[in-house]
């Protein structure tokens, strides 16, 4: 429990705003209800999330030490009151989560604190009472992958420090099979193949470029595709990346003369449709172990997928 005592540049604030500033952390909507539950009380009594407050009133409030600290990266999951994830499979060791575009994964991708995938699994699993932060010295539920905050798609996380382990060395050694969906503009000739190319990055544009021979410091990017479906403008194809670069798919097709439907960074200006997100679709991942997978060998062999994907259903309805 913590008290605090109004001085006269506190005086005629609301409460829930006095909460706010001095408890970082705290979602409103938690906030709110702790003051119904009187674990936030104004001179021992029970108060209104808008009372004025006085100079001289005493304001105790029973929550949880953590809730004080200034807002990181490692406690950002405190902020989220009701974790949000549309999981597509859980376990002891792994979640896999199907991440709608516009949501970024990590904080590095330009998220405020509490609004990332990880902020919302760590606040689903430490709400579990899964994952004691308070007890562990230096693990936290983490991403195995990552996808671009535009891009939807099946993020696994790991729940223990093996797990991660397992993963991180599988996904290196290249022992599991991801498969993306794509709208592409016009249709590829031919309708399966590979793209291969050099791929360099432009960190300070945040964008890409594929060329036929290599430069210095691009990196060899290959792509293998197939086409799903048509009509007269677009084609769904699938993907298979061989490599994984920085907006490979993106960046490949553009380069091949057919972008990414709603794609605004290197595609072109979009008159006809009208798409807030590049279509790029994450939907299926396969746990093909070649060799040993400890802990998580019972994956071994299975395979999940996403069944409804937006620009799916929108543009090649069956």
């Amino acid at each position: 429990m913590k008290a605090f005592t109004i001085g006269k540049n506190d005086a005629g604030q609301r409460l829930d705003r006095f909460i706010a500033k001095n408890v970082p952390l705290i979602p409103a909507s938690l906030s709110q209800k702790y003051i119904r539950l009187k674990r936030i009380k104004v001179n021992g009594a029970r108060a209104q999330r808008d009372t004025r407050l006085q100079e001289g009133d005493l304001v105790e409030m029973y929550v949880n030490d953590e809730f004080f600290e200034a807002p990181r990266e490692d406690n950002a999951y405190l902020t989220v009151a009701v974790p949000k994830l549309n999981i597509v499979y859980e376990d002891e060791n792994i979640i896999l989560c199907d991440k709608k575009p516009g949501m970024a994964v990590h904080p590095h991708d330009g998220a405020e604190y509490g609004r990332t995938l990880i902020d919302h699994i760590q606040a689903y699993l430490y709400a579990k009472r899964e994952w004691r932060p308070r007890e562990e010295h230096s693990f936290a539920p983490a991403l195995c992958n990552r996808i671009d905050r535009n891009t939807g798609g099946i993020v696994i996380a790991a729940k223990n420090a093996e797990s991660l382990r397992i993963l991180n060395q599988k996904i290196r050694d290249r022992e599991l099979d991801k498969r993306y969906l794509a709208v592409i503009h016009g249709t590829m000739k031919p309708e399966t193949g590979e793209l291969k190319g050099y791929l360099f990055k432009d960190a300070k544009k945040n964008r890409v470029y594929v060329t036929k021979t290599s430069q210095p410091g691009s990196k060899t990017c290959i792509t293998k595709y197939k086409t799903l479906k048509k009509n007269r403008e677009l084609s769904l194809v699938e993907c298979e990346l061989i490599t994984g670069r920085t907006h490979q798919i993106r960046a490949q097709f553009a380069a091949a003369g057919h972008p990414l439907l709603g794609d605004g960074k290197y595609g072109k200006a979009e008159t006809k449709y009208d798409r807030k997100f590049q279509a790029l679709y994450s939907y299926r991942l396969t746990f093909d172990f070649t060799t040993d997978g400890g802990i998580l060998q019972y994956l071994s062999g299975k395979q999940f997928q996403v069944d409804k994907v937006d620009f799916v259903e929108e543009y090649f309805p069956s």
